[in-house]
């Protein structure tokens, strides 16, 4: 296993961050899958937590489904300003990013913004999300 400040952790997790906004703008929704833990636990702002990957995508579709993100919606999220720590043994870490959700075309705006609080766990696939609380600013 990597040392607890490995770069490479650091560079894993902020690549599997930007991963999942892409693949929430863009990607299929069992893309989201392989990127999250068995257990892990989704808090949307406006409701309870989502528990297990299935449940998450459920999510995911109704979303996609009302037309507020996903492909075909006119939006984006842009993941800035992100601080990643891994804890001590290495085997879990944290992260916090602020988050645009933006309308795109030709009149784009910033719809929301907020902070992820994410907490992540390594594997053996690698480091998956174990948890992502999305707050607003």
């Amino acid at each position: 296993m990597a040392q607890a400040n490995d770069p490479g952790d650091e560079l894993a997790i902020r690549n599997l961050i930007a991963r999942m906004a892409h693949v929430v703008d863009r990607g299929a929704v069992e893309d989201y899958a392989p990127m999250l833990a068995p257990d892990a636990r989704w808090i949307m702002p406006t409701g309870d937590p989502t528990v297990g990957p299935e449940a998450i995508m459920q999510g995911v579709r109704a979303r996609r489904t009302a037309g507020s993100a996903g492909p075909g919606s006119g939006t984006r999220h842009v993941i800035t300003t992100v601080t990643v720590d891994v804890d001590g043994s290495g085997d879990s870490a944290h992260a916090w990013s602020y988050w645009l959700y933006l309308s795109t075309g030709s009149d784009p705006k910033i719809l929301m913004n907020g902070l992820y609080t994410d907490t992540f766990r390594r594997t053996a696939d690698g480091w998956l999300f174990a948890e992502r609380i999305s707050s607003l600013d």
